[in-house]
């Protein structure tokens, strides 16, 4: 009869580690969950903040390059929209979106 409790002991202390098992699985979730936040999606949004400064302080005569890779002068600016001069007499309306950076004045005719 003794091995009966034995085993019945043994079983107890195995559902009582199992779940310690389950709290420490949650606590790591939420430090990955912690780490990918400042990882990834912080950094995300830091980006997506200055990209959307530079495009509202946009002013004629900034010389801007598109994600296209074109480089050209602003002449006009809409509210979803902007023409840029690429050469002389040469314009294309882009999104205002597609603006990847401002270049510092003169780039362009140095280039």
């Amino acid at each position: 009869m003794n091995f009966f409790i034995s085993d019945a002991h043994a079983q107890g202390t195995a559902t009582h580690g199992a779940a310690g098992g389950g709290m420490s699985f949650i606590i790591m979730m939420v430090v990955l969950f912690g780490l990918m936040y400042f990882m990834m999606i912080r950094p995300q949004m830091k980006r997506q903040k200055e990209h959307r400064n530079m495009l509202s302080a946009l002013a004629k005569g900034d010389e801007v390059t598109t994600n296209g890779g074109m480089a050209g002068r602003v002449i006009e600016l809409g509210e979803s929209f902007i023409t840029v001069e690429i050469a002389p007499n040469v314009q294309i309306k882009v999104q205002k979106g597609a603006i990847s950076q401002v270049l510092p004045k003169g780039t362009l005719k140095s280039a």
